[in-house]
């Protein structure tokens, strides 16, 4: 547990190095990303040829005697959410730091991205039940405040639960927002909720993953513990088939979680623990702007 003291210097360390890669790199992709939330009438001007003729504005029209189109803009505005994954299997970490602590610094990073921008930010932290919800605001305190949150928020649950966090997603949030899952996704059963948030939500998850979540090492017989329901046994790393296995049921989750997004339409982006998240999320809003 942070003292307050930690978390003052932890949250300016994540504000000064959020700024610089908002400002540096994420600015023009962030912005051009993602679409306003639809469009708002601007004006009316006389028609000219190739103007849509559903927008003709007929009692203009009428009261001038010759034809005038409505003119619409894009609403630049949006509302951001991160769907931020607490559960217990995040804090294991063998490289670089724990994923709990990389997950922060992402959604740290979204969320200044979002304030830049003049745009609305909110988060749903969530384990196997919903344990908070910071509904959105725009501003910089609130995304100082929604920083101190994830870096001090203790989990009351222990497992993964996906869809709870939807469904609360899904229930809370009127108008067409953009979220981001984080999560190492080690859950099933979530595709329901996903599809029903994918249909009205812009949607993108984010899977972060740790090296040895994917190779167990050869280092003998082992007792190991399941983080999120407290479960030990005894495995023998040096048995190739038993590492073999391991990384055949990594590969199986990673699989549900690619399918599952693609299903619902949403985009799903794999973060490995000591990676360079800032190339994945650039790639990811340049392919968008693409």
């Amino acid at each position: 547990m942070l003292t307050t003291t930690e978390i003052i210097k932890k949250v300016r360390e994540l504000e000064i190095k959020s700024k610089k890669l908002t400002s540096d790199l994420f600015t023009g992709e962030y912005h051009s990303a993602f679409k306003g939330r639809g469009m708002s009438f601007k004006e009316v001007r006389e028609y000219a040829a190739g103007d849509d003729i559903r927008f003709i504005d007929w009692n203009v029209s009428a009261r001038f005697g010759h034809t005038f189109s409505k003119v619409f803009e894009e609403e630049r505005e949006l509302t951001v959410m991160l769907l931020v994954d607490i559960s217990s299997s995040l804090l294991f970490g063998t490289s670089h730091a724990r994923k709990k602590d990389i997950i922060t610094e992402i959604a740290a990073v979204l969320g200044f991205s979002a304030v830049n921008n003049a745009d609305k930010i909110g988060v749903i932290f969530y384990s196997d039940i919903v344990e908070a919800y910071i509904p959105p605001k725009k501003g910089k305190q609130h995304a100082l405040y929604i920083v101190r949150e994830l870096l001090s928020k203790e989990t009351r649950g222990k497992g993964t639960a996906v869809h709870k966090a939807l469904r609360f997603f899904n229930n809370a949030t009127r108008q067409k927002s953009i979220a981001f899952i984080l999560s190492d996704f080690l859950d099933a059963n979530y595709e329901d909720a996903l599809r029903i948030a994918g249909k009205k939500h812009d949607v993108i998850g984010i899977k972060l993953y740790d090296p040895m979540d994917q190779h167990l090492p050869d280092a003998g017989l082992l007792q190991v513990q399941d983080s999120e329901n407290g479960k030990t046994k005894w495995v023998d790393s040096s048995d190739s088939f038993v590492r073999y296995s391991y990384e055949q049921e990594f590969f199986r989750v990673t699989d549900y979680s690619t399918q599952t997004f693609k299903k619902a339409g949403c985009d799903l982006l794999h973060v490995k623990s000591g990676e360079d998240y800032v190339k994945v999320l650039q790639r990811f809003f340049q392919s968008r702007n693409r």
